[in-house]
């Protein structure tokens, strides 16, 4: 069962990871859609993959600044839940209402995120912009 577990998408799909959110952080595809980039932003998250972080959040927001908090090591990540995917005001502006919890490895403190995450499309690419807590 391990084994099984192992090759599951840490986005929560049903999927093997090299075939869901796999392809999009290694840019062998591009997110069509918000709650896609929202599933594989989660699933860099729990891979450590800060360089796509980076690339996947709006250069508006100068990401590159915030590189060495991006990733805490000391998070051990439990799951993400979608609980609703919505358009914008425009076409190019999406987003993403999830939670997702993760346990501090430090303080064995387990702690959910519930935020509503707004994204941009640019030249066919979504980007993370910013979000709000809930």
């Amino acid at each position: 069962m391990e084994n099984v577990l192992s090759i599951c998408c840490p986005c929560g799909s049903t999927l093997e990871y090299n075939i869901c959110c796999e392809p999009y952080i290694t840019g062998k595809k591009i997110a069509s859609e918000p709650g896609i980039l929202m599933r594989s932003r989660y699933s860099a998250y729990v891979k450590c993959n800060v360089d796509y972080l980076i690339i996947s959040w709006h250069s508006d927001c100068h990401p590159e600044n915030f590189r060495n908090t991006l990733i805490q090591k000391e998070r051990k990540w439990h799951g993400l839940t979608v609980i609703e995917e919505s358009v914008g005001s425009h076409i190019d502006e999406g987003f993403v209402e999830f939670s997702a919890c993760f346990t501090d490895k430090n303080t064995a403190k387990k702690i959910t995120i519930h935020e509503r995450s707004r994204f941009l499309r640019v030249n066919k690419c979504w980007y993370y912009i910013d979000g709000i807590f809930k």
